[in-house]
């Protein structure tokens, strides 16, 4: 068991002991049941959500919530919801499916304009941002043997982009658009990260479009079994892509992430936590207090790789759906709406 893995077993297994104490309490209060859709095991959503629930639940009886707003609300029990990935946990959250959910933030925007993954189900106007989050960074995998050295190689390739509703499909079509290779060129696949590294090592395909913290370790083995490589996503199409989509950024992958690797350059795009616009704000506002405790930090820090960049000072930057009221009164009350256009929002 990863460290990481042992710390979400850890922060789970203590709320998970509390909760009979809830249940034979008398007079204890109601418990709130809320959930957040992540994406499947082998991607970064899922234990990240599990995180998260671990640190804002509030069973009663749980030692470390007895400090005021290092939980969230009293009788409050999050839990972390496998899904298909980002396009499908917007449309749940959006029909009131699921209380809440993790996507990416250009997900988010082609949801909110009803384009690209959303072209036919149209707009969907009930989605608010909690906050943002960690960034995902697209890690391009390749079969060791395959003669791709460069996107462009991709052409003529077997090609996995994602499970049908997660968020690895819509940035993989945009990073093909913007390097101007038609996907018409490839043999186009749509499985899951961790079907993918089992048809990549089986020879039934070359190449595939992961989405989500590095090192992963679905990645991470193939690499260390020198089954597999990373491709780079720079060069100067990479400036198409910006503006073809602001949501993505540049980023490295350092050297040795993966072993023997060198470093990479690729693209990452930031993760909001969404929400329906119906759910109660006080909820809202006190999940984000407790996320944001400084007695929470160390959990943050020691626990997924992603935590460590859910921070404050970058939550409420970068957003491509409204806040829900009950983020925008924590915010503001955190002096992190200062100008009127982001007052607004909510």
């Amino acid at each position: 068991m990863t460290r990481h893995r042992a710390m979400r077993t850890a922060v789970a297994a203590v709320v998970a002991l509390a909760l009979p104490t809830a249940g034979r309490a008398q007079g204890a209060p109601p418990r709130l049941s809320f959930q957040v859709a992540t994406g499947s095991t082998a991607g970064t959503y899922f234990p990240m959500g599990e995180l998260i629930a671990g640190i804002v639940s509030h069973p009663p009886g749980l030692p470390r919530c007895d400090a005021g707003g290092v939980c969230g609300p009293l009788g409050l029990i999050v839990s972390a919801r496998t899904s298909a990935g980002a396009v499908a946990n917007v449309l749940a959250v959006n029909a009131g499916a699921v209380d809440s959910g993790l996507a990416q933030a250009n997900v988010v925007a082609d949801a909110l304009a009803g384009t690209g993954a959303f072209h036919q189900a149209g707009r969907q106007t009930h989605i608010r941002t909690i906050a943002n989050l960690f960034p995902e960074t697209v890690q391009l995998v390749v079969a060791a043997k395959a003669p791709i050295a460069k996107l462009a190689d991709l052409r003529g390739k077997r090609v996995s982009i994602g499970a049908e509703g997660a968020g690895a499909g819509v940035a993989a079509r945009e990073i093909l658009a913007a390097y101007h290779i038609a996907e018409w060129r490839l043999d186009i696949r749509r499985d899951s990260y961790d079907v993918d590294a089992s048809l990549l090592l089986q020879g039934k395909i070359d190449a595939f479009f992961y989405m989500g913290a590095a090192p992963s370790e679905v990645v991470n083995d193939l690499v260390a079994s020198r089954s597999a490589r990373l491709i780079a996503i720079g060069g100067k199409a990479r400036g198409r892509l910006f503006k073809r989509d602001p949501s993505f950024s540049a980023y490295t992958i350092p050297a040795d992430t993966y072993p023997g690797s060198g470093a990479i350059e690729t693209v990452s795009c930031r993760t909001l936590w969404i929400v329906k616009d119906s759910a109660p704000p006080g909820v809202v506002y006190g999940m984000l207090r407790a996320l944001f405790h400084p007695a929470n930090r160390a959990l943050l820090d020691s626990g997924e790789r992603s935590a460590r960049y859910i921070r404050l000072d970058q939550a409420a930057e970068g957003l491509t759906a409204p806040l829900h009221p009950g983020a925008a009164r924590y915010f503001r009350e955190m002096g992190k709406l200062a100008d009127l256009k982001a007052e607004r929002r909510d």
